[in-house]
């Protein structure tokens, strides 16, 4: 029985459990199939360094207050953030990574870098 590639339609040969006819073809096709979800986390991946640059450059000593549409004109995307933070005040602080914000009053953000940020390690 002839087998078909995936990828090119050219014939298969060797093992009968073989689905492509070379390494290129079955890089080719799996990178088909993975390239719209890769490309939605790299649009996203891309969002998030932009907004942590953005932050690295108005935070210079840990902590500063700016009018938010400073955030704004610089192309900070306030829909993107890697978590928050609900304190005991009952504020919440957006993440971008270390550097997050709390939204004040009077259109201004407070900004801060978290010094004793940690990752959670698994154990």
């Amino acid at each position: 029985m002839e087998r078909s590639c995936l990828d090119c339609g050219g014939l298969v040969r060797g093992r009968s459990d073989k689905k492509f006819c070379d390494d290129a073809c079955r890089n080719n096709y799996n990178n088909r199939i993975h390239a719209e979800h890769d490309l939605l986390v790299k649009k996203i991946n891309q969002i998030l360094r932009r907004n942590r640059a953005i932050l690295i450059s108005m935070v210079p000593n840990g902590k500063s207050k700016i009018a938010k549409s400073r955030l704004m004109k610089a192309g900070f995307d306030f829909d993107y953030h890697t978590h928050y933070l609900h304190t005991q005040n009952g504020k919440t602080y957006f993440f971008c990574y270390e550097f997050g914000y709390l939204d004040l009053a009077n259109d201004e953000l407070l900004l801060i870098k978290r010094e004793e940020y940690k990752w959670k390690q698994d154990k």
